[in-house]
């Protein structure tokens, strides 16, 4: 589904890619990994053309994304979904009219069947009876959670997670490990899925990719990635500093 291709990327002047290569098979849930600042984000962009390699491919379903453009690209995209990681809600929206905003921008759904399907993901969530909430007005973990099923309404092909879990407690990340997972086993989507909750995004992930200095240093299942040998992997997969980070 999903194949990068040496792919190079700096910022002025400053390499944050620098040969990274990296296959995911359709339905499979690959974790990227890697210490801060090393370009899991700038790698997830690439792959929804926000941003151009400045050299290698990234070929979605055998399309080279960088050369895509107008409708082309647009129904790529349409085929992605994307949780960020404030979950990017509509402040000035309450919860149904965040969740009912793509429905009603990409199809051509009557209101009560937008009203049934927005009912019927908020409980899938847990979220039943937040319907006329403000953001503002719910937990980080709800705001999470609301964004999940926003994603998941228009039954995506394909679901970028950027660091789903960023500043929960870790019951609330587990929940949320959780729910991606029975999303995942509900829609069948292909998944890559940027975590620095090492090991716990394991127990939803069929395989693990690292990427470190621009490149994808180890990919593999997760029992593979705990078994690595690789000193600097080793001490990170098991939340440890490794002795290289700790000396930057």
């Amino acid at each position: 589904m999903i194949r990068v291709e040496g792919l190079h990327k700096s910022f002025d002047g400053v390499p944050v890619l620098r040969g990274a290569s990296l296959d995911v098979a359709a339905g499979e849930a690959t974790a990227l990994i890697g210490p801060s600042g090393q370009g899991k984000s700038v790698f997830l962009k690439h792959l929804v053309g926000l941003v151009h390699p400045d050299r290698g491919r990234v070929l979605v379903d055998g399309q080279d994304v960088a050369r895509l453009r107008g409708r082309k690209l647009q129904r790529l995209r349409n085929r992605f979904g994307y949780l960020f990681q404030g979950g990017a809600l509509f402040e000035s929206m309450t919860v149904f009219e965040n969740l009912a905003f793509p429905l009603r921008e990409k199809t051509g759904l009557r209101r009560h069947e937008i009203g049934r399907r927005v009912a019927g993901e908020l409980d899938r969530v847990g979220l039943a009876g937040s319907e006329g909430k403000y953001p503002s007005q719910i937990s980080g973990g709800m705001r999470k959670r609301a964004a999940l099923a926003r994603a998941m309404l228009l039954s995506p092909e394909i679901m970028l997670f950027d660091e789903p879990t960023t500043g929960l407690d870790p019951i609330m990340t587990r929940a949320i490990h959780g729910l991606i997972e029975t999303c995942h086993d509900r829609l069948g989507f292909t998944a890559i899925i940027v975590s620095h909750e090492v090991p716990s995004i394991f127990q939803v992930a069929d395989r693990v990719a690292m990427l470190h200095d621009g490149v994808i240093r180890v990919l593999g299942t997760p029992e593979a990635a705990l078994a690595e040998s690789d000193p600097f992997v080793h001490d990170f997969v098991r939340g440890h500093m490794p002795p290289a980070l700790a000396r930057d």
